[in-house]
């Protein structure tokens, strides 16, 4: 087990691993920026290292100064915490260049699940049911126009790149096809730097349901039931409801089968979650994975009464 372990995060995520970290006697590095230097994670921490000045740019998001941390404190480990550099593959792979252990899936796996167009097909490709649509790069308006009379309509666009519900736009027919793809593609191109483009069928009146996957070094992988967050503002969650109520007790265990062969597909080790759209028939389809641990892990902890951080703490160690 590791003796240190440095979260590369701040706020709220940063307490809580340094909570478990510390039932589990594991000694805590927060890292801060300039302006954050009375914040209560730094309180906290057995240790804290001052990373940079106040832009996230020149801090959180800064690999190098944080590699050097890691190295200046002799941590055993790094915990990304949720975004800033959590899904980052070259973060994972600088970390672990480093000899030191990333809790959190492999680079591969990362990389893989992170770009939605690769993650469809592999998700295809391991049986697992995905929207109809096309699933390769969409080049420009003209061949958005040509492949959505294959798809139909109405139709979701949607940025390769994109989450948080940034390079996403509905379409009805072809006049709001050619004024959505270009919004969704420059809105993809400032917020991601990446501007391809898919189409897929858009489901309407659909259910977000998410499957709370954990896999370990071994190939070993379980799921831990889902969470409803079909509730939503602007495509950001607002309530998270586990178990669903909508779910029967065959869709519940088909979609966890499902969440727990993509995640065998890429060797996936951590905590995990897998995110599917049902429409209102119960059929369900794939809609992207979350290679970190989410916002509401809490709601799945409240219900297993398993903490997700020291699990993930556990398999990073290779247990």
């Amino acid at each position: 087990m590791f003796n240190k372990i440095l979260i590369a995060n701040r706020g709220e995520i940063a307490c809580r691993v340094i909570k478990t970290a510390k039932t589990m006697g594991i000694s805590t590095v927060a890292i801060f920026s300039e302006q954050d230097r009375m914040a209560l994670h730094v309180a906290l921490a057995d240790e804290a290292v001052c990373i940079g000045p106040a832009p996230a740019s020149e801090s959180y998001l800064n690999t190098d100064n944080i590699v050097t941390a890691a190295k200046q404190t002799c941590s055993d480990a790094v915990h990304p915490g949720y975004g800033f550099l959590s899904e980052k593959p070259e973060f994972a792979a600088a970390i672990a260049q480093a000899g030191i252990s990333f809790i959190g899936p492999s680079e591969d796996a990362i990389s893989a699940m992170g770009d939605k167009i690769r993650s469809k097909k592999i998700a295809q490709d391991a049986g697992v049911s995905t929207v109809p649509g096309y699933l390769g790069v969409v080049e420009g308006i003209t061949d958005a126009i040509k492949k959505a009379e294959d798809i139909g309509y109405p139709l979701m666009i949607k940025a390769s790149a994109g989450g948080g519900g940034k390079g996403m736009r509905i379409a009805y027919n072809s006049a709001e096809l050619s004024e959505g793809f270009q919004l969704a593609a420059n809105e993809a191109l400032v917020s991601f730097g990446d501007d391809r483009i898919f189409l897929e069928k858009y489901i309407e009146k659909p259910r977000h349901i998410e499957i709370q996957i954990l896999g370990d070094k071994y190939g070993n992988v379980i799921h831990l039931g889902e969470r409803e967050c079909s509730i939503q503002r602007r495509h950001q969650k607002i309530i998270e409801e586990a178990p669903s109520a909508f779910l029967d007790p065959d869709t519940r265990n088909e979609m966890g089968a499902q969440a727990v062969s993509l995640a065998k597909a890429v060797e996936y080790s951590s905590a995990g979650t897998v995110e599917f759209i049902v429409d209102e028939k119960s059929n369900f389809y794939f809609l992207e994975m979350n290679t970190r641990l989410q916002v509401e892990h809490p709601v799945t902890e409240f219900v297993t009464g398993i903490d997700l951080v020291e699990q993930m703490i556990r398999i990073a160690s290779g247990e």
